[in-house]
């Protein structure tokens, strides 16, 4: 069996692994990236779009933003429609800080690419990925690419290959404590060729359901319906994904959404997740591998982020001789994991419908949105934790 070495031996080559290695190799630490799908499917599959200020910086700072300046979508608020009406939450105003649309598909573009450039390994299409000795001074990664078992001996293995991936896996039975909510709805999104109508995200809580109006370029729409975990999408057509949408987003302020052919639809399951600590020995987990939030707060790919930029950073404290430093990855990446845990519950309590709802219910969810809407307290909350909270 061939063996290689590295120096940090990455398994997923999302967002969380692609900018670890991209961070590492500025700092001159050496890593390769092991990934199991192809380079089309990362880039192609739509996921979250909503990038917090902090993490604009960050890519920015690293050489990643000649595209995201140039094609991201800066925004300065959100909009919250609920009995008809509609309330502008000025992000900028309130808390200071900006977000920008920019799907998490081109920042593993523009990831990918980085890496290319610098002559990174990444490696697609990897196959029977193990992680093995992680609680030594010597772990080793073993896959099979392109028909070859490959042995990487590694000093740290970091596990970003998301919730069903071979990282978290990995770790022996009753090491971690494991915190997890299911919600009973899930959403229905579609991607449409369709001109975006309005500047910035609608979020409506509707009597049919949550809805969210947001887009992924000029031409480009990005919306999501309440709906439930087993829905069977044979069920929507496009005309009844359209009637439901006109419905939950539309006011009587005149403002109508385009529409135009449905590219893409899937159904995205709800749930919260936390896997704690985020460090056994010398496995590092990051991103979904670690914990996983509703998007209804678009906490996800920020939190990815984060880990990359926390990881990079104990990694290359380590490596300058501080070794105590590995101790903080895991306290530092969960205070923010928690506090997007909690927002993202708290928007998603707001702005959803649940079965066992009655009037009583629904009346509490019209008094938060009618206090959010005319309070600058409320606002102010909102918007700090949706821009997103300045990195520590």
């Amino acid at each position: 069996m061939p063996a290689l070495r590295t120096q940090v031996g990455i398994v997923g080559g999302g967002p969380a692994g692609l900018l670890l290695s991209h961070l590492l190799h500025l700092k001159g630490i050496s890593s390769v990236v092991l990934e199991r799908a192809s380079r089309a499917h990362l880039e192609e599959r739509i996921r979250a779009g909503v990038l917090e200020q902090a993490s604009v910086e960050l890519l920015e700072a690293a050489g990643l933003g000649t595209r995201l300046r140039r094609e991201g979508l800066e925004h300065h608020g959100i909009e919250l429609r609920f009995a008809g009406n509609r309330h502008r939450i000025a992000l900028t105003e309130l808390a200071g800080r900006s977000i920008t649309v920019y799907g998490q598909q081109e920042v593993v573009k523009d990831l990918i690419r980085a890496r290319q450039d610098a002559l990174g390994t990444v490696l697609f299409e990897v196959e029977h990925a193990s992680i093995a000795a992680f609680d030594t001074a010597s772990p080793v990664v073993r896959y099979r690419h392109e028909g070859r078992d490959v042995e990487l001996g590694c000093d740290f293995v970091a596990g970003c290959d998301g919730f069903h991936g071979v990282s978290r896996a990995s770790v022996p039975a009753g090491v971690l404590r494991e915190h997890s909510r299911s919600y009973p709805f899930a959403w229905l999104g579609i991607l449409a060729q369709a001109p975006p109508t309005s500047p910035e995200l609608v979020y409506a809580a509707h009597d049919d359901g949550f809805a969210l109006y947001s887009m992924r370029s000029a031409s480009l729409t990005r919306l999501y319906l309440q709906c439930r975990p087993d829905e069977d999408l044979a069920a929507w057509s496009d005309a009844r994904i359209w009637s439901q949408l006109h419905s939950r987003l539309e006011g009587a302020d005149g403002w109508r959404l385009a529409e135009g052919p449905i590219l893409q639809r899937g159904i995205t399951p709800m749930r919260s997740y936390v896997a704690e600590p985020m460090r056994i020995g010398r496995l590092f987990l990051a991103g979904d591998a670690a914990h996983i939030v509703p998007p209804t707060g678009a906490k996800g790919l920020n939190l990815a982020i984060n880990d990359a930029r926390v990881l990079c950073e104990v990694l290359t404290a380590y490596y300058s001789g501080q070794a105590a430093a590995l101790d903080e990855y895991s306290p530092r990446c969960l205070a923010r994991v928690w506090r997007a845990q909690h927002f993202s519950r708290w928007m998603t309590s707001m702005l959803h419908r649940f079965a066992d709802d009655d009037a009583f219910q629904r009346r509490l969810q019209l008094a938060q949105l009618e206090y959010v809407a005319h309070s600058r307290a409320a606002a102010e909350s909102l918007a700090e934790n949706y821009a997103g909270l300045p990195f520590d």
